[in-house]
This record gives C-alpha cells, sequence and structure tokens, in this order.
C-alpha cells in the first residue's frame, strides 16, 4: 500500500474525527451537524482514494474496492443528512443510518483485514 504523506495522514484522521462528532452532534438535532459530518466524510474518503494499492494480491484489490465502496458510503450518507436536515419530502426516517451502517461495516473490515493480507504478501 502508498503510504499517506503527514499532512495526508493528518487530514485523514481529522476527517474520521469529524464524522464521529457530526453524528454525534446530530443526535440533538443541532442543524450544524450534517455539515461538519460532510467535510469529515469528504476529507476521510478523499484521502482513501488518493490511497494506492501497486501489488498483485486478488484478496487485497477486493479489500480495497470494499474499502473505497464504504467511503463512497460515507459520502452518500453526508447527502442524505442534509437532505434529511432541509426536510424533504422522501428522506424523512432516518434513511442516513443505513447509510452509515454500510459505510462501518466496510470500513471496520477492511480495517482488520488488509495489514493482515499485506504482512502474507
Amino acid at each position: 500500500m502508498k503510504t499517506l504523506t503527514p499532512i495526508q495522514n493528518f487530514i485523514y484522521r481529522l476527517g474520521g474525527i469529524l464524522i464521529l462528532l457530526g453524528i454525534i452532534l446530530w443526535m440533538p438535532r443541532f442543524y450544524f451537524a450534517p455539515y461538519i459530518y460532510c467535510a469529515g466524510a469528504i476529507a476521510f474518503a478523499s484521502m482513501q482514494f488518493l490511497q494506492r494499492y501497486e501489488g498483485r494480491s486478488l484478496v487485497i484489490r477486493r479489500l480495497r474496492k470494499q474499502q473505497l465502496l464504504g467511503a463512497f458510503f460515507f459520502l452518500v450518507t453526508g447527502a442524505l443528512l442534509i437532505g434529511s436536515t432541509l426536510h424533504l419530502p422522501y428522506l424523512q426516517h432516518n434513511e442516513w443510518a443505513i447509510g452509515l451502517t454500510i459505510a462501518a461495516i466496510f470500513e471496520l473490515y477492511t480495517a482488520f483485514r488488509i495489514p493482515v493480507e499485506l504482512k502474507k504478501e
């Protein structure tokens, strides 16, 4: 895996913190929470998209695609949160939670599996 520079690594970690902060602030329904979440999701996902795998392992390539799919679902969740804030008629029942759950499952699974596969390689 191509490692991130220290600045990119800082942006990556800051994005993760902003995602968590945005969701925590959304629970009491602060109106600015979706925007904090979106800023974090964009930072987090963009750094994941910059990371590359240049090896030949099919397992790591598959895991990497799952990781990028999780990052995409973080971005979709941000759009759903903003839509819920704007009270769009088709977004009234916390649909964002489904996207967040899918993203979290993909990211959590790949966070543990990719390092194991990299050690095997």
